[in-house]
């Protein structure tokens, strides 16, 4: 009923005439970095989303992936062009977008609310790169195109998806309203955002997606938005400044020692500079917190020892949209990953996830999506969540999980239901931190023990800066961080092997991972990641218990 009332809300809104002004009455400089290196393969005719480069010279179906295409439509790229800070990035942006208006701007994509939305606030955010010295009609062209997007995704209101791209229609339709001068606009889109900020945002101030990525753009958004309406003198809703306060620190959870943010759930290495950025401009202070109890992540840190684990079930999911293929739940970039670690020590990594290439072809995607990825156990090659293109299926729906901390050691025990339906177990997996961040300690169990019969592994990806060797006697891996620093892996109850990875988090990258096979016997497995003192010996007896 909701789809049917609001598609009739948009046909109505079709028939109200348009009014479009000469130029905006407002335009507003967007905020963010962009990236020569992608600016300098658009003019070359390549346009890269999160690794997967691709000749941009179509717009429709058969161009790529829905998620290529989604941000072909939405000119994000404008940023990168305007990097490069030349005559030839102004004219390719000018050809690109003269091209779209051509022959892309009828594709059910462009017209995706999200997709729209997005459009909206990079041809304003860069309408002095783009349009102020260009010719009347491509001005105009522009005009008509935003103020016909503008009307129909306020008309969109309450936007339908379920994850970040509701608050970018929100963002979209105040970016057009206050260019536009059009106020009914703008105070539907107040209407509808304390509501939304309440959807998207946890009360711990994680983003319902449960992805590092996702939070940094919709922190983004909010400052987007809190700046749009500072800047037309509008008084934002207090659930705002709430937002941005609870998600400046939730953002802070997921950083590294090197700055950068953990690789959960379609997270890449984002620059730590533009990190820094948005956190900024974001106001955000204090220091990051140790838990998102709602979310669902948990830091355990001492010493230069920083491990960041997934403790929290997958969002709900939602059949995608039906015209553009575009998903509408909150799982849409969704890993099975379910209790994975990252670990680093000071700026290097240690343990990783593989990365994650979201706008490449299924077979790769998944492939980064799926358990083995992730550091973390996988049972009988059966990922913890089954993998759609709109998001997940069969999913946990149950994570438990206690923390306890004493004498600055800390300990997580969690426990997640994924393999009950298909396998009847729960997979639980127990982590220990020293008071001096030397030795990690892990277990990992299935409960109840499904015998012999069913092989079970626990994958530890290596960041490709950590030379590992593997040493068979001892039953055990020898790690050497870029900065000298040994630790030693061991374990009891299972096999250790070292085998080849590949690290997706920016270019890809061959690197290690150290896996342990099940002996068939052991109802659990017991690990150590203990630092290497001086005369070779680990800091502390590990996998003892």
């Amino acid at each position: 009923m909701s789809d049917m009332i609001r598609n009739a809300r948009k046909l109505f809104s079709r028939l109200k005439p348009i009014r479009v002004p000469d130029a905006p009455a407002r335009v507003f400089r967007d905020l963010w970095p962009g990236d020569a290196n992608r600016g300098a393969r658009l003019l070359r005719g390549e346009f890269e989303v999160s690794g997967s480069a691709r000749q941009l010279d179509e717009w429709g179906p058969s161009a790529g992936p829905t998620p290529w295409r989604q941000a072909a439509h939405g000119f994000a790229w404008l940023r990168d062009l305007r990097m490069l800070g030349t005559d030839a990035a102004r004219v390719k942006a000018r050809d690109l977008a003269e091209d779209w208006l051509a022959r892309g701007a009828a594709d059910p994509m462009a017209m995706a609310p999200e997709v729209a939305a997005a459009r909206i606030s990079a041809w304003l955010g860069h309408w002095d790169f783009l349009a102020a010295t260009a010719e009347d009609g491509f001005r105009r062209a522009l005009l008509q195109r935003m103020a016909q997007d503008g009307r129909a995704i306020s008309a969109s209101l309450p936007a339908e998806a379920a994850h970040r791209g509701a608050l970018v229609v929100l963002k979209g339709t105040i970016a057009a309203a206050v260019a536009l001068e059009e106020e009914a606009w703008l105070t539907r889109a107040l209407r509808f955002l304390p509501g939304e900020l309440e959807r998207q945002f946890h009360p711990d101030g994680g983003h319902v997606e449960r992805s590092p990525a996702a939070q940094l753009l919709a922190l983004q958004d909010l400052i987007e938005i809190r700046n749009l309406l500072n800047g037309c003198g509008v008084n934002s809703p207090p659930q705002l400044s709430t937002a941005l306060d609870r998600a400046g620190q939730a953002l802070r959870l997921f950083r590294h020692g090197d700055m950068a943010l953990a690789l959960f759930n379609g997270t890449r290495e984002e620059a730590p500079a533009l990190v820094d950025v948005v956190l900024t401009q974001g106001q955000a202070k204090g220091r990051a917190p140790m838990l998102l109890e709602e979310t669902g992540f948990h830091r355990l840190a001492a010493g230069r020892t920083l491990v960041i684990a997934d403790c929290g079930a997958p969002p709900p999911g939602r059949a995608p949209d039906p015209a553009s293929g575009l998903p509408r739940g909150a799982d849409r970039g969704a890993h099975a990953g379910t209790l994975s670690f990252e670990m680093s020590i000071g700026r290097d990594r240690l343990i990783v996830n593989c990365g994650a290439a979201p706008a490449a072809e299924a077979g790769w995607r998944d492939a980064l999506r799926g358990t083995a990825a992730h550091s973390t156990l996988i049972l009988a090659d059966t990922n913890s969540s089954e993998l759609k293109d709109e998001g997940l299926g069969r999913h946990p729906e149950r994570v438990e999980i206690e923390r306890q901390e004493a004498n600055g050691a800390q300990w997580l025990e969690a426990g997640h239901d994924g393999y009950r339906r298909t396998h009847g177990v729960i997979h639980r997996r127990r982590l220990y931190l020293s008071e001096t961040g030397d030795d990690l300690r892990g277990e990992d169990a299935l409960e109840p023990f499904p015998g012999p019969a069913v092989p079970w592994t626990i994958r530890f990806h290596l960041h490709p800066g950590v030379t590992a060797v593997l040493q068979e006697e001892e039953g055990g891996v020898l790690m050497r961080l870029p900065g000298g620093q040994g630790w030693r892996f061991r374990a009891r109850g299972a096999r250790v092997e070292l085998e080849e990875s590949i690290y997706f988090a920016a270019d890809p990258r061959r690197t290690n991972q150290i896996v342990l096979t099940s002996d068939g016997e052991a109802e659990t497995v017991q690990w150590a990641i203990s630092r290497v003192v001086s005369g070779g010996s680990p800091s502390e007896t590990p996998a003892d218990g």
